[in-house]
């Protein structure tokens, strides 16, 4: 006990250690002990603060991040515009395609027949408005010689009715150049309204620009356009997913057969928290890492849009908060990047990968 009693506290190497004046009583030291602990503890929180608000002023206040991240695209869908049976597919799932390369071949045969047929009508209505034209002409001609013969009866009725009063000219002559004369008008009448009729089948247009010709000529077109239908090309770079076709299926207008990703043209939907965009604004540059090639890999972007609305508001069922029990939860919305087309080609994203996303809102 008189070891123990003689121990005093903190020990005198601690004493030494922290600098402690030498004659201090144990109750002075315990006393001297706590205030430079207090000391060291206000320097050590003084310190972390300071670092806090450097980290806040450099990092914190200039940027947002999210690994909420993730590759989209505008994918084109390649759908059949006409029905039939395919033919070949030459190209696979993963394959590489230009824009132009031919995806898929459906059987021409059948648009072969029609552009065959709509050929024929062509002709036959190029034939036939020629036709019209001519007798329209015909018709003209005709009109001249009745015209003609009524100008003939009519000098003969006017000599005959002139002779008829000095009894050169009997009645019966006299009355047969009068019905001469109706017969004549009569049929220059006739031939008016032929000619008429002839004309109203060609007014206004030459034969290429007649109706019945630009009728015929639409549906050759058509048959034509249905026939190079019979071809489905890529409308744009990228790479094939989704083939769903195969040789011999009979597919129709509007069935999906495969989609071309335009890797190009790829870009990020960032989900950040509606707390962390009230400085987000379009044009801002964003630096973006992905976990398909890590941190070594740094693409650059621009912010090109914010979402319309959250994604709970678009759903099916969309959330009805007026209930008692509703528990508020942070909302995200989806700011769209537009990456560098450099670095994409450089380092090919694919669509759904990963991202890490910061945005500088200091501009």
């Amino acid at each position: 006990m008189s070891d123990a009693r003689a121990t005093t506290y903190p020990p005198r190497d601690v004493r030494g250690f922290l600098g402690a004046p030498a004659g201090l009583t144990d109750s002075e030291a315990r006393k001297w002990l706590r205030q430079r602990l207090f000391v060291i503890l206000g320097v050590v929180v003084l310190a972390a603060a300071i670092v806090a608000g450097t980290w806040w002023y450099i990092v914190s206040s200039r940027y947002v991040s999210t690994d909420d991240a993730y590759v989209d695209a505008s994918v084109a869908e390649i759908t059949p515009q006409i029905d039939g049976l395919v033919r070949s597919v030459p190209v696979n799932d993963t394959q590489s395609v230009k824009r132009g390369q031919v995806l898929v071949v459906i059987d021409p045969v059948d648009e072969q027949i029609a552009v065959a047929q709509a050929e024929a009508n062509y002709g036959q209505a190029v034939r036939r408005v020629e036709q019209y034209f001519a007798n329209a002409a015909a018709a003209s001609a005709q009109v001249a010689s009745k015209r003609a013969d009524l100008q003939r009866a009519q000098l003969d009725y006017k000599r005959r009715a002139a002779l008829a009063s000095t009894g050169a000219v009997s009645g019966d002559e006299l009355t047969t150049a009068k019905n001469a004369l109706d017969t004549a008008a009569a049929g220059l009448d006739e031939a008016q309204r032929q000619l008429m009729s002839q004309q109203a089948l060609i007014h206004g247009a030459s034969v290429q620009n007649n109706p019945e010709v630009m009728a015929a000529r639409a549906q050759l077109a058509a048959a034509r356009l249905a026939l190079s239908r019979t071809v489905i090309r890529a409308p744009v770079d990228g790479i094939v997913a989704q083939n769903q076709v195969q040789i011999g299926q009979r597919v129709q207008v509007g069935t999906q057969l495969m989609t071309v990703v335009p890797l190009a043209q790829v870009y990020v939907n960032a989900n950040f928290k509606e707390s962390q965009l009230r400085r987000v604004r379009i044009g801002q540059p964003v630096t973006l890492t992905s976990d398909l090639y890590g941190s070594g890999v740094v693409f650059h972007g621009r912010v090109a849009g914010v979402g319309g609305g959250t994604g709970s508001a678009f759903a099916v069922i969309p959330a009805q908060n007026a209930t008692g029990n509703w528990i508020k939860v942070v909302q995200r919305l989806p700011v769209r990047v537009a990456l560098d087309p450099d670095e994409l080609a450089a380092h090919p994203l694919r669509v759904g990968l990963s991202m890490d996303a910061t945005i500088d809102i200091a501009h």
